[in-house]
């Protein structure tokens, strides 16, 4: 089955739990001061009312699926010691294109390996003179972007 198919069965299944608790503590179930038809005794009154506190359930993290996101935005990821530190706190540094913006780096990103990305930060690397002997030149520049996604979600770069 697909996911959205089994999304729809949780929708039922809290639906019908939610049924239940109603009717559990529905006003008929509680005593509230009236006789009861049909009973020969008088009910009780109770001040004490039970309320039943639902416990909020903790939903695994789900892939995302995007569509219109593009290969050519995201070049290739960045390995270094720093990005490596990085990738501990849920933080990946991939080398991108450099016009691309922070809306597509999210949407590539989430499109290419399935991960829920939370921020994108852009560093841009300039040009460096580089000098070998008597000829000058310069190192080329690129972009960097560093992405932190939802924490339990995993990229496998290596």
């Amino acid at each position: 089955m697909t996911d959205t198919t089994m999304a729809l069965f949780d929708f039922l299944k809290r639906k019908k739990a939610a049924e239940k608790a109603k009717n559990l503590y529905s006003e008929s179930s509680i005593q509230t001061g009236r006789r009861a038809e049909g009973a020969n005794m008088p009910v009780k009154k109770t001040e004490n009312i039970l309320i039943k506190k639902e416990k909020k359930i903790e939903k695994p993290v789900e892939k995302k699926s995007v569509k219109g996101f593009s290969y050519d935005i995201v070049k290739e990821p960045h390995i270094s010691e720093k990005a490596t530190i990085l990738a501990e706190g849920n933080q990946y540094v991939f080398k991108i294109n450099a016009d691309s913006n922070k809306t597509e780096i999210k949407k590539s990103i989430e499109g290419v390996y399935g991960v829920n990305v939370l921020s994108v930060n852009i560093i841009k690397i300039p040009n460096k003179k580089r000098k070998i002997g008597k000829i000058q030149g310069f190192k080329s520049g690129h972009t960097k972007a560093v992405v932190k996604i939802t924490k339990g979600q995993k990229i496998e770069i290596l």
